[in-house]
């Protein structure tokens, strides 16, 4: 690899562990242990493990599609970049403002963006584009528990849907 291929990985890691440490500054606590949760929730060790081989995946996945397109992929790593974004708004919004209901919007964004992202990656790197289909099955189990956590927890959301 060149110089600047390995710069351009150094990026890709550096963008995915900075939205990951959305979820090491803004932790689940004491506010989240005390709700009621569905029988099937994910047990807790699982999160951290699903989530760093999501980012090693998009992080690969991101630089598969600059190595194949490089400017020509802009528009494909501008998604990536607001999916990454959405990402690190959910933990913020659900456990640092304790807003289930505002994370439940960004959640449903989040899905549209990494779908949105996998349909760019396509014509850019196939190989990229199933790297980013785990983000989007996880994503869309935890927007089925971010709306069963907020109907569980009705007095813990300020809007809960029916």
């Amino acid at each position: 690899m060149t110089v600047p291929s390995w710069i351009a990985l150094g990026v890709f890691i550096f963008v995915n562990l900075a939205a990951a440490s959305s979820g090491g500054r803004f932790r689940p606590g004491a506010w989240y242990a005390g709700l009621v949760k569905p029988g099937w929730t994910p047990p807790n060790w699982a999160f951290p493990v699903v989530w760093t081989t999501i980012f090693c995946l998009n992080a690969a996945a991101g630089f598969l599609v600059w190595q194949a397109s490089g400017p020509q992929a802009g528009a494909a790593l501008a998604l990536y970049g607001l999916s990454l974004a959405l990402n690190a708004a959910w933990s913020w919004l659900f456990f640092g403002r304790r807003r289930m209901d505002l994370a439940l919007i960004d959640v449903g964004l989040l899905w549209l963006s990494i779908a949105a992202v996998i349909a760019a990656f396509l014509p850019h790197s196939p190989l990229a584009a199933l790297l980013v289909a785990p983000y989007l099955l996880w994503v869309t189990i935890a927007s089925a528990l971010n709306l069963r956590m907020i109907q569980l927890n009705p007095a813990a959301a300020p809007f809960t849907p029916r």
